[in-house]
């Protein structure tokens, strides 16, 4: 390991990244030089921020694009990812700046998969963020764009010992890769810690505490790209579910049911050696420096009944903190993770029913609850939301602000006779950019609500029945006259 140092890689193994990296710039620009941009768009200024300080990977672009005086009027913009950027990006975001100074606002835009991305494997990909009112030509406009990366962080070494502290390699581009001419761009990439093994140098590259500036470039010629690496230490929690599933339950007597069922693991560099529990804690700040013991899950407001267990049984070591607003639940494993390990545990917990589901002016009933995962700083690979809407339910529909993998399904609980209709709703890649309300709507005749009271009755009538006439019946053994 090396001492915190502003140097390059080493010789053999910066050859082998950039002759890596540069056969895919040649293989991309070749690809993607058939891609017509927008016409007459140009980026006049483009900022680019890297946070680098969680296990997430976020980058704030700022884009002023202007409309050549000669165009016709512009609709949409695009932004080109890397293949293996477009395999890790999450969730896309964009806004528009609209007014001056104090007046000015941020209006939010559609982003979507743009219909000019090749097929080729090593090509670009493409995204068309949609202006909400058409640029004329001659005119400019400022795009703030947020996208998330996920598992983009690798860490090097692969294995560390209790001891030693997690570091991670990051691959990136110094200017940004745009099918657009751009004319002035700078980078930063924002570290967690001084600590910085080593990174590229792309003059001008300058280094200031924590954060790393490329640039000002000038002048990049569409599809350009300059690859850069950085090792740095990283050592927040790398908690990555990989599959979570939510099961909610709705009941128009009074109460909604949430089950949630995790599969955690700690997504870092694996542990290597014996565990060593006394070490753990008699040096909580260096022993375990990367592994994580408790997690906080951010859960609706008026909850009740709340529990938390795994396969052998309740799991007391967690603390739940109410207020008027949410509801933090912190939770603690039966024992740290460390790079590599897994564990799996149930949350369960009710919520009122008149605070979730709602009648609409069609009639219609429906609940409003928050997508993705209620645990704070954590990526979900496989997400599963079940909504088991009552029985007798017809007609549901979902309303989900991004794309999701949708059928629907008949469960079955105690004293149904049709069962119930389930949504079911899938997506992968979750971040907490997708903690954001959905709904699902659907028909129901309260008539249904009398089915199980009423088989109740009727069951304990039929006893009764039975009761009676063997109280009547004669069942001893005699001779007959």
């Amino acid at each position: 390991m090396t001492d915190h140092r502003d140097v390059m890689l080493p010789l053999s193994l910066q050859y082998i990244a950039t002759r890596a990296l540069l056969l895919l710039v040649i293989a991309s620009a070749v690809s993607c030089s058939s891609l017509p941009p927008e016409d007459g768009i140009r980026v006049v200024s483009a900022e680019k921020r890297i946070d680098l300080t969680g296990p997430i990977v976020k980058v704030f672009l700022t884009l002023k694009v202007e409309n050549a005086p000669t165009a016709s009027e512009a609709s949409r913009v695009l932004l080109a990812f890397t293949p293996t950027e477009f395999q890790h990006l999450s969730i896309v975001k964009a806004t528009r700046a609209e007014g001056k100074r104090k007046k000015k606002a941020f209006v939010p835009l559609s982003v979507q998969a743009s219909e000019l991305a090749t097929t080729a494997p090593d090509a670009p990909r493409l995204y068309s963020v949609l202006l909400s009112t058409p640029l004329k030509p001659g005119d400019a406009t400022t795009l703030e764009v947020l996208y998330m990366l996920t598992h983009s962080l690798e860490p090097f070494p692969a294995e560390i010992s209790q001891s030693e502290s997690q570091l991670v390699y990051y691959r990136d581009s110094a200017v940004l890769l745009s099918p657009y001419h751009v004319l002035e761009q700078v980078t930063y990439i924002k570290m967690p810690s001084n600590r910085i093994e080593s990174f590229t140098r792309v003059d001008p590259t300058t280094r200031a505490g924590s954060e790393v500036k490329y640039g000002t470039y000038s002048n990049q010629m569409p599809n350009s790209y300059l690859p850069v690496l950085v090792h740095y230490e990283n050592n927040r929690p790398f908690a990555v579910v990989e599959e979570l599933v939510r099961k909610v339950e709705i009941s128009h007597w009074g109460n909604i049911q949430i089950t949630e069922q995790y599969k955690l693991k700690h997504g870092g560099a694996r542990h290597k050696g014996v565990f060593s529990r006394l070490e753990y804690q008699s040096r909580p700040s260096i022993s375990g420096a990367s592994s994580f013991k408790n997690l906080l899950a951010r859960l609706p407001p008026r909850v009740h009944s709340v529990y938390y267990r795994d396969e052998i049984g309740n799991i007391s070591s967690s603390h739940l903190r109410t207020d008027s607003h949410k509801s933090d639940l912190e939770i603690e494993p039966r024992y740290p993770l460390f790079g590599g390990w897994h564990c799996t545990f149930t949350i369960g917990y009710g919520l009122p029913l008149q605070d979730f589901v709602f009648e609409s002016v069609d009639g219609r009933r429906y609940i409003n609850l928050t997508f993705g995962c209620p645990l704070l700083d954590t990526v979900v690979d496989d997400l599963t939301v079940k909504v088991v809407l009552p029985e007798g339910s017809k007609n549901p529909e979902h309303v989900v602000p991004f794309v999701t993998e949708k059928h629907l399904e008949t469960s079955y609980s105690y004293l149904d006779v049709v069962g119930r209709t389930t949504v079911v709703l899938k997506k992968k890649n979750v971040v907490g950019e997708h903690n954001v309300p959905f709904q699902v709507y659907y028909e129901f005749n309260p008539i249904f609500m009398l089915a199980e009271p009423l088989m109740l009755i009727s069951a304990v009538l039929l006893f009764f029945v039975a009761f009676i006439a063997y109280l009547h019946m004669d069942l001893s053994i005699r001779k007959s006259s």
